[in-house]
């Protein structure tokens, strides 16, 4: 059996509690978690894009706090998103890596697993999925409906998700057929379906407390958007340049694990970035509208950095900025993700946080938020201080990271030093940057420190538990 945290041997969290002061004006608040998938730190024009605005994203981060050392679970999405549901780092949770099964759907969160939706399930919450799970294939335990989840829609199987325009998606344990998508249809586009269904969700929920985990599959491959989305971006002098990308349009993959063709590569990913921008402003205005907005925390991220699959070109878009990588890299351009917290009357608006913080940190922030215990074995320290702008705020030793495709690969940042150890399976060597002077980790610095290189080593050693399902071979 997999290491997992169970929901045995509560303890009571050892980090700050919401401060008196806040807790008395605020109910147990709501909590939306938009995650979108493989946006590179620098996809937002907050951040540095040039080639389009994300006017709605950039708003909700002139309401709350930016955070500019956050870090993703990992740099593909499964073991990303087990990362942020179980406290725990690729070390030690779970899922460690994209595993297939050979149906519909990826390897299954064991039962046990302690996660997100169980504390906030166990605290009175109604829990949440609108996008992609990829936890847990349909009938696993590991399925939503499986892990406490109480209102699922979108796609069970992150492979399908590939496809933009899918012959069905999932409610719940129920398989929902679309036939507007039938043969080479593409009349029913998923990522408007599954938006409906989660403003719907806020709707109808109003007058409970919720948690929403809203999993976007935008801007992942393929590059594919209605019509009249792309018009207002093919032509415009941003895109003159554009690459034509020759994908799977019939056959064995077609709207499975395929990626369509697109002529419009780069209008084309920069519409798709609009829509899921205009996506989060209609989030907020639904709770605006709703009268929800000040007892609901948004959080916005991505799963990790930016990919090269499906015609998509990062550097055309300079998606990274001045970090190095992309997904599937243990560098920051692989793993460094844009972090945005808006709580009403709790986070200072328009401030900026350097606090060094990952995926795991936000399950036992979320249990100090609601007063709740944790068991333990939890990687996460909660960033609640830091939210509220208390000086107090506790700090990572370190924050250790393993891949486990491309030979293997682990990563560890502490403060400003980070080690990085590719072809793991071989006895790779460990590479040393310090990200103060070398933020694109171009000068490595192992040969002139290899006290240094002797420590990371060493804590790469001790920093996981050994997996059967993810051994390094």
């Amino acid at each position: 059996m997999p290491f997992a945290i169970t929901a045995l041997s509560l303890t009571s969290c050892e980090s700050a509690k919401l401060p008196a002061d806040v807790a008395a004006g605020n109910d147990r608040p709501n909590i939306i978690f938009i995650l979108a998938d493989d946006l590179g730190y620098a996809d937002l024009s907050c951040l540095g894009q040039k080639k389009f605005s994300t006017p709605n994203i950039d708003s909700l981060a002139a309401q709350g706090m930016l955070f500019t050392q956050h870090y993703s679970g990992s740099s593909v999405s499964a073991p990303s998103r087990s990362c942020l549901i179980t406290g725990q780092h690729t070390g030690h949770t779970v899922i460690r890596g994209n595993k297939e099964l050979p149906v519909e759907g990826q390897h299954p969160l064991p039962s046990e697993t302690y996660t997100i939706f169980k504390l906030l399930k166990d605290n009175g919450y109604k829990t949440s999925v609108f996008g992609k799970w990829g936890l847990g294939a349909p009938n696993t335990e590991g399925a939503p409906e499986n892990q406490a989840v109480d209102e699922f829609f979108g796609f069970n199987c992150q492979r399908l998700s590939h496809s933009y325009y899918p012959y069905h998606l999932w409610h719940n344990e129920n398989i929902i057929m679309l036939d507007g998508n039938k043969g080479k249809g593409e009349e029913e586009y998923a990522p408007y379906l599954i938006h409906n269904e989660a403003i719907d969700f806020i709707k109808e929920n109003r007058d409970t407390t919720f948690f929403m985990w809203y999993t976007s599959i935008i801007p992942h491959a393929e590059l594919k958007v209605p019509e009249e989305e792309l018009k207002n971006f093919v032509g415009h002098p941003n895109f003159d340049e554009e690459k034509a990308f020759v994908g799977c349009d019939d056959g064995e993959y077609y709207k499975n694990a395929g990626y369509g063709s697109q002529k419009y590569t780069h209008a084309t990913f920069a519409a798709m970035v609009s829509i899921l921008d205009r996506q989060v402003g209609e989030i907020c205005s639904t709770l605006d509208s709703l009268g929800i907005a000040d007892n609901t925390i948004i959080i916005f991220t991505s799963d990790n950095g930016p990919h090269l699959e499906g015609g998509a070109d990062p550097d055309f878009f300079d998606s990274n900025g001045d970090l190095r990588g992309y997904k599937r890299d243990l560098y920051e351009g692989g793993i460094r993700v844009p972090f945005i917290v808006k709580w009403n009357n709790v986070v200072e608006k328009n401030s900026k946080s350097e606090h060094i913080s990952a995926f795991w940190d936000f399950l036992p922030t979320v249990a100090d938020i609601i007063d709740a215990e944790l068991p333990d074995g939890i990687d996460g320290i909660s960033y609640l201080l830091e939210l509220t702008g208390d000086a107090n705020q506790k700090k990572h030793d370190y924050l250790y990271w393993e891949f486990h495709e491309n030979n293997g690969r682990q990563a560890i940042r502490k403060g400003d030093w980070k080690a990085v150890k590719y072809d793991v399976h071989n006895n790779g060597k460990v590479e040393l940057y310090n990200l103060s002077s070398d933020l694109s980790e171009t000068n490595d610095l192992a040969n002139k420190y290899p006290e240094k290189v002797a420590e990371f080593d060493s804590l790469m050693k001790i920093s996981r538990n050994e997996s059967d399902l993810f051994k390094f071979q």
